[in-house]
């Protein structure tokens, strides 16, 4: 079902599970929160991130999205946070493996895809230094100004980024590779866990669903879009399988932007 959003000031006091996201396109982060809640059908209202707004910055305790918070309790804006929030209040179907050594490899894989200096993290700042120097694929220029400050943008450390997208991309299409070997289309055992769902939302970071499925901004497009001759090659298509299994079985389409 498409998400309900709601204004701002509503959903502060509403009680249960309220979500702020970004609008407009298919942050990765948003996207795979969505996609928790959804397999989960633990039910929420959207509010649209506003990053002018000093009310819902106050409110979130940041200002980034997603944030959820749920009844009373403190904001959760971190990835990790929404994952063990989405587990604790729907326990099945569990996204995270309950043996230690297999919930250890959940959390490492999605890390390398969701944390600090992980693929999506390379990747935005990639497109932050391409619409600062003017090139094309990159952010507006507005657009890249303010994600530069937010997420310190180093130009010294630009040759950096190219390299760990490849070889994260590489790391990822090598497991699913592994278990497509062995009969499985999971990143770990026989069924979905979380790493499939982040996986699936953040490839599209790099090849974005089409417009019918994704009504994005179209002039935002163009930088999802965007790939260099060495993340080209290196986006396996076991990457994109995968993606397409996991939206086709298990989440929602078209996107609620």
């Amino acid at each position: 079902m498409p998400v309900n959003y709601i204004d701002f000031k509503q959903a502060k006091d509403q009680e249960g599970l309220r979500m702020v996201v970004v609008g407009g396109l298919p942050s990765p982060w948003g996207e795979a929160a969505k996609g928790i809640l959804h397999i989960k059908k633990i039910p929420w209202a959207g509010v649209y991130h506003n990053p002018h707004d000093k009310e819902m910055a106050s409110w979130t305790n940041t200002n980034s999205a997603p944030v959820a918070i749920y009844e009373d309790e403190a904001p959760r804006s971190g990835w990790v946070d929404i994952l063990l929030l989405a587990e604790r209040l729907s326990p099945e179907p569990a996204l995270l493996p309950k043996a230690p050594a297999e919930r250890a490899l959940a959390l490492g894989l999605c890390h390398e895809i969701c944390g600090e200096m992980g693929l999506g993290w390379v990747r935005r700042l990639e497109g932050v230094h391409k619409g600062l120097q003017g090139k094309k694929g990159g952010f507006p220029e507005m657009i890249a100004k303010y994600l530069a400050s937010k997420y310190d943008y180093n130009e010294h450390q630009v040759h950096k980024h190219g390299p760990r997208i490849v070889e994260l991309l590489k790391m990822l299409a090598e497991r699913l590779q592994t278990q497509h070997d062995t009969g499985e289309r999971f990143y770990i055992g026989s069924t979905l866990s979380a790493v499939d769902i982040y996986s699936a939302t953040f490839m599209g970071y790099f090849k974005p669903l089409p417009a019918k499925q994704c009504p994005m901004n179209e002039t935002i497009r163009p930088v999802f879009e965007s790939l260099d001759e060495q993340i080209s090659k290196a986006l396996d298509p076991i990457l994109i399988e995968h993606r397409d299994f996991i939206y086709s079985e298990y989440l929602e389409l078209p996107l609620s932007l």
